[in-house]
Formats: structure tokens, sequence, C-alpha cells
């Protein structure tokens, strides 16, 4: 069994969200955004992404927005096993408000330079308590790419999707407001998780993700 898991953060996050994991005998590999091509679909940028992978029928695992890229890049190559962690597998997962909002082009307006207006509100919808958190996300936000962040938006609030592959394994927290759990239909549920849960409940996620694998050997 391939012994290598592909690793692709959320939105505007790094390889940071996934080092508290403990996954004994793998080796996790980060693959880092990329700054999207103008008007680029996120069927061609999930192309561009899957070009780091170097083995064949890869583990992937993708938190949030990264899981929505792990299910295009399987619709593009086989997988092993997708993982995904506080995300959702399909356009009728996500919130409503989220769905109306890119109808309406609403993400244009959002202030994806500055965050001072809308900081503790997104902590609070992301589940950031301690100092630590909050530390690690506004470094998030003080280096965020705006015209990342904007492209990323819109293809959260736009993504027309009804597929996922088969093998895939869903973590969802049942305290996330980002996509609340009621909307989802999730393998697994972390009792008061959040949605950076993979950070601060990693010890939890690693045993579900541990105890799916072995189901592989």
């Amino acid at each position: 069994m391939n012994k290598t898991i592909y690793c692709i953060s959320g939105l505007g996050a790094d390889e940071k969200a996934f080092s508290n994991l403990q996954l004994k005998d793998y080796e996790l590999k980060y693959i880092p955004w990329l700054r999207p091509h103008k008007n680029e679909k996120i069927e061609g940028y999930a192309k561009r992404m899957s070009a780091s992978i170097r083995h064949e029928s890869p583990l992937l695992l993708g938190l949030s927005f990264g899981g929505m890229i792990g299910i295009e890049i399987a619709k593009q190559m086989p997988l092993q096993k997708l993982i995904i962690v506080s995300g959702v597998k399909s356009t009728s997962e996500l919130p409503r408000w989220m769905k109306v909002a890119g109808a309406l082009y609403l993400n244009k307006l959002l202030p994806t330079g500055s965050y001072k207006l809308t900081e503790k509100i997104d902590n609070a919808r992301l589940g950031v308590t301690t100092q630590e958190e909050m530390e690690m996300v506004k470094n998030y936000r003080r280096i965020a790419d705006p015209v990342y962040m904007q492209w990323a938006i819109s293809r959260v609030f736009n993504w027309k999707n009804h597929w996922h592959p088969e093998n895939i394994i869903h973590i969802h927290g049942d305290k996330d407001r980002v996509f609340p759990v009621r909307k989802v239909k999730p393998h697994h549920i972390i009792k008061d998780g959040t949605h950076i849960m993979i950070y601060n409940r990693a010890r939890e996620i690693s045993e579900v993700i541990t105890g799916e694998l072995a189901k592989c050997r």
C-alpha cells in the first residue's frame, strides 16, 4: 500500500493545518496552492494541482476547499482513497447562503484584502478559541494572495458538482459553522468538532484516518 498521503489544505491555509496529525508509517506530502490563471475553471486548476502527485492511485487528504479540489482530481485520475475533512462532497451540501451569494456574485463584494471588519465573526465561524489558533489564522489572512482568495471563494460559492468517488471518507465536526453538519452526510462525526478541528482535534481525526487506511491493507 502507498505510504504517502498528499494533503491539500483549506482556503488560504498551508501545511501547518496538518501539523498535529499523527499518522504512523505515513508520510504527509503537502501540495501548495497555485495562483489561478485568469478565469480558470476549477477542473483546470485541479489538473495543475495534481501535477505534484508522483504516485499512481494516490492517497489524498483534502481539508475544506481542499476536499472540493480532491473530488475534482478524482474525476481526472484514480485515487486509492480520498479523505475529506470539514468539507462538502456536492453542491447540495453547500449552505444555502453560499449558493445564493454565488448566484448573485456577492463574493466580489467580500473584503478579501482586509479582515479587520469581519475578523471576530470569521474566527467564531471557524471555531477559533485559543491564542495560538488566533495567531495562525491571522497569519493566513496577512499572507493571503487576494487574487487567489477572490478566485477560490467564487469557486466555492459556484461549485456545481453531484458526484464523488465511492472510496471517499468524509470526516466532519458537529459544531462546524462553515459547512453545518445538518447539510452534509459524513461517514464520521467528531463531537464538538469545529471547522479547524483537524488542528485542535487532530488526535481523534488521526485515529479515524488510521482505522480507515487499515481497511485498505
